[in-house]
């Protein structure tokens, strides 16, 4: 069923622990009810079993191959077509994370998130505005040890074999080459409350634009 108009199509790219979830989740809490809906390539990485090995047998999922590509642009066509999208949460192999079923719908403003966002090219040529949050690498590890601890249950020693190994190859050879294509650089070492109230501010006028078109 048609809603009437097309979306308003945002990408948000950035390296790991640059601040990308936080941002998008205060930028939602910012916009009016039922106006902007968020779409995570996180939640589409394929099983681990399938994901590739390193040269030490460890399994990488900061490949662009580590996601489903294909099933990331049909649910990013599906919103654009006013559909809603139902996608199991991915939990990071965490076993006592009990994913839940993550229901997004079609609004005037779709808020597309994740490392590669920018690097698929069906996906990048399909956004209204390209966004890049980016942070120094000592911020970005110190952060990725945190989270990676508490939410995911990986030891320090996991984190920085994964860091080194993987994060930072990611990070310099899939996302820092197409950093130059984005329309906003937002540099996020401490806070970026006054890109994140300008943007929400602009999100504002796109959403009634859309719904007039």
């Amino acid at each position: 069923m048609s809603i009437g108009y097309k979306p308003y199509l945002i990408g948000i790219a950035g390296g790991s622990s640059s601040g990308k979830t936080s941002f998008l989740n205060q930028l939602v809490e910012l916009m009016p009810e039922n106006s902007i809906s968020v779409i995570s390539q996180d939640n589409y990485y394929f099983p681990k079993e399938q994901q590739s090995l390193d040269e030490n047998g460890k399994h990488n999922f900061d490949l662009p191959t580590s996601i489903d590509r294909t099933s990331f642009h049909t649910d990013i066509n599906q919103l654009l077509q006013g559909k809603e999208v139902r996608k199991k949460e991915y939990t990071f192999n965490n076993p006592n994370a009990v994913p839940r079923e993550i229901i997004t719908p079609a609004s005037p403003v779709v808020l597309v998130e994740g490392l590669f966002v920018f690097y698929y090219k069906e996906v990048l040529e399909s956004l209204d505005l390209r966004v890049f949050i980016e942070a120094d690498e000592n911020v970005k590890l110190k952060r990725r040890l945190k989270r990676d601890f508490e939410e995911r249950g990986y030891s320090e020693e996991s984190v920085l074999y994964q860091w080194s190994n993987h994060v930072v190859p990611a990070y310099e050879n899939f996302l820092l080459p197409f950093r130059h294509l984005a329309d906003i650089i937002i540099m996020n070492n401490y806070s970026y409350q006054e890109s994140l109230n300008i943007l929400a501010y602009y999100l504002k006028s796109k959403v009634k634009n859309v719904l007039q078109e």
